[in-house]
């Protein structure tokens, strides 16, 4: 005798007028540098409403970094960072999602990849739940930090301070506020 047990899986659209994929990195060793990435996408699919049952893959324009200094973006788009020209897309795949606490903190791991550099990254991640917004469309909200150290990525480019030191840290803070749209539940049969 066979049951077959109907799973539900529901399709998340990231919004990208109400969400945002940015970064802070010390310059000159005390200020802060801040950019966002103006173009960016995802693909998000839950078992029902769970996220921690995501499947998740992001992907970024590097050549659509915005620090609001024009003369950087072109410096960070070139081969000295991002080589934007050669390497169009920067992703990441979530492959685990962790609860840390019952607040809705989580550590979620996955492959980010730079320049054709793949390498394993931890995020940590402040589910701010599922509400409806004035429209009737599910929306759920989070908050992602994370650090990584740019060098692993082949992001090597910086100058010696004549006081010691150098211009730009290698640590990178991965900074992400962003609004998932409930799209679809497709019928998924299991036997």
């Amino acid at each position: 005798m066979q049951t077959t047990e109907v799973m539900t899986k529901t399709k998340w659209m990231i919004d990208p007028l109400n969400s945002q994929i940015g970064f802070r990195v010390k310059h000159l060793m005390f200020t802060n540098v801040r950019g966002t990435f103006k173009e960016f996408d995802a693909s998000i699919y839950t078992t029902e409403d769970d996220f921690a049952t995501a499947e998740i893959d992001v992907w970024i324009n590097p050549g659509s970094i915005d620090t609001g200094v024009e003369k950087r973006d072109v410096h960070l788009r070139s081969a000295d960072f991002f080589d934007a020209e050669q390497f169009k897309e920067i992703s990441f795949i979530g492959n685990t999602l962790v609860a840390v606490d019952i607040d809705g903190n989580y550590d979620l791991y996955g492959a980010l990849t730079i320049k054709g550099i793949k390498k394993q990254i931890k995020l940590q991640i402040e589910f701010g739940g599922i509400t409806k917004d004035p429209w009737g469309m599910d929306r759920a909200l989070f908050s992602i930090t994370g650090k990584i150290n740019r060098k692993d990525w082949g992001l090597n480019w910086n100058t010696a301070l004549e006081t010691g030191g150098v211009m730009v840290s290698e640590d990178v803070w991965i900074i992400c506020e962003v609004q998932l749209i409930k799209q679809s539940d497709l019928q998924d049969d299991k036997v």
